[in-house]
């Protein structure tokens, strides 16, 4: 049993994974990372506390990011939403009628999925 390849036998598999899942090094790395992270975190809110106005900061930074993302996110729906209507007025017209229902069609569904995932 001092062959690394094993045999494929279940027992073999499951040692091994246990021996990967336990391996030491990799514990005091994932458990060291953890206790710098917490660390840090309780450097920052510190120094948080004792600045108001860093607090204010960063809280408009934040929100002025999200404010960014949310209308870089419509601007590529609103391209999005122009690209379908170049592909859809360049399609012959006795097509452009079937595929017209078809995108609203898929577009609905979309949306209701997401609106179900995010109610």
């Amino acid at each position: 049993m001092g062959d690394d390849s094993g045999s494929g036998e279940p027992l073999d598999l499951l040692l091994k994974s246990t021996r990967d899942l336990l391996r030491p090094e990799e514990l005091v790395r994932e458990a060291t990372r953890d206790i710098v992270k917490e660390e840090i975190r309780r450097h920052l809110d510190k120094t948080l506390k004792e600045n108001p106005g860093l607090t204010r900061d960063l809280k408009d930074a934040v929100r002025a990011l999200l404010e960014a993302r949310a209308a870089e996110y419509a601007a590529l729906v609103r391209v999005g939403a122009c690209t379908a209507r170049l592909g859809l007025a360049a399609v012959p017209p006795e097509i452009r009628h079937q595929l017209t229902r078809e995108v609203l069609d898929l577009v609905g569904r979309e949306l209701g999925q997401i609106a179900e995932r995010t109610l």
